[in-house]
């Protein structure tokens, strides 16, 4: 316990504000490319990423609404870990995720997916009792009831993997956090079908894009470059 506070004790006030910063970007994002792709209608372009042969097989398992919700909770923290570690990591971290995140926003207007509920027979399973079930259906409820959109790619995988990305490596992080880290990312990543919330196919252009953004970061080192100009000057 004595380590933890600690360890919140070394978090710095942008750090904490970071993290409620980016949660709040990925919603208003998600939202936005929402009500621009009806504007513009690009929305009328929306197609269903589905592969029968694998997404049928995949049940509703109505517990792991848990580990998606609990994913906001995981947002927040990532950013917040993250600048614990080195200036030019968290920078780099920040840079790679903000373009992750144009990445999928521009996707959601320009190449939008949507998933009918009614169809896939989702609404009855979450109307049956339990409290999972509940929790599941005021998910549905709260994005799009019988009709989602936005599926591809999943910002919850998306988000989920930079988190986990942004601190692997890192030795200011114990390798105790990096290992949760890992695990939660995959558990999020399994609740995004588990839930039903996506197709599989949205979990690989999640991951894609997220892996995508941190290699290309990490290889062009735009913080490095701003540091040293900064040094410079």
């Amino acid at each position: 316990m004595k380590k933890i506070c600690s360890t919140l004790k070394k978090i710095p006030w942008w750090g904490w504000l970071t993290g409620l910063f980016y949660f709040g970007l990925q919603y208003g994002m998600y939202r936005l490319a929402d009500w621009i792709s009806r504007l513009t209608g690009t929305i009328s372009w929306a197609y269903v990423p589905k592969i029968p042969a694998i997404d049928d097989r995949i049940p509703v398992i109505s517990i792991f609404v848990v580990f998606y919700l609990f994913s906001y909770v995981f947002w927040i923290c990532g950013p917040i870990a993250a600048s614990l570690t080195k200036k030019k990591n968290f920078l780099n971290y920040i840079i790679g995720l903000s373009a992750a995140y144009i990445v999928g926003f521009l996707i959601f207007i320009f190449a939008p997916t949507y998933m009918d509920r009614v169809a896939e027979g989702l609404m009855d399973a979450a109307a049956k009792p339990g409290l999972f079930n509940q929790l599941l259906a005021i998910v549905y409820s709260s994005d799009g009831s019988n009709l989602a959109f936005n599926l591809f790619p999943s910002y919850h995988c998306l988000i989920s993997l930079y988190c986990y990305l942004g601190i692997r490596k890192q030795p200011e992080i114990s390798k105790g956090f990096r290992v949760y880290s890992l695990v939660m990312t995959v558990l999020i990543c399994m609740s995004t079908v588990f839930t039903k919330q996506h197709y599989a196919i949205d979990i690989v252009g999640g991951l894609s894009i997220s892996i995508i953004c941190y290699l290309v970061v990490r290889k062009l080192d735009p913080a490095g470059k701003i540091l040293a100009k900064k040094q410079l000057s």
